[in-house]
């Protein structure tokens, strides 16, 4: 498609470029001015709905998700303890 563009632009490379990066611009424009702000609402992006949680355990069938209090790792210290034989 590009290629078909750059065959039909008139004059030479420089002319060609130059009428690239107005055309460019041009669509750039109209996307982000028209296109976008009118398609906006249409798009479900800031349509976040988060349920009311209980507080209790919801029995999560994630492998190791003890929940938001309990951890399964040490989290006092990052070093483990030092060998007998050192």
């Amino acid at each position: 498609m590009y290629a078909w563009i750059w065959r039909k632009l008139p004059g030479g490379v420089w002319s060609k470029l130059a009428i690239s990066l107005v055309l460019v611009t041009t669509v750039g424009t109209l996307l982000w001015y028209w296109v976008f702000p009118w398609a906006t609402p249409l798009l479900p992006f800031d349509d976040v709905q988060v349920e009311a949680g209980t507080g209790e355990d919801s029995g999560s069938t994630i492998p190791g998700d003890e929940g938001p209090d309990e951890v399964p790792y040490e989290t006092t210290s990052n070093q483990p303890k030092p060998s007998p034989s050192r």
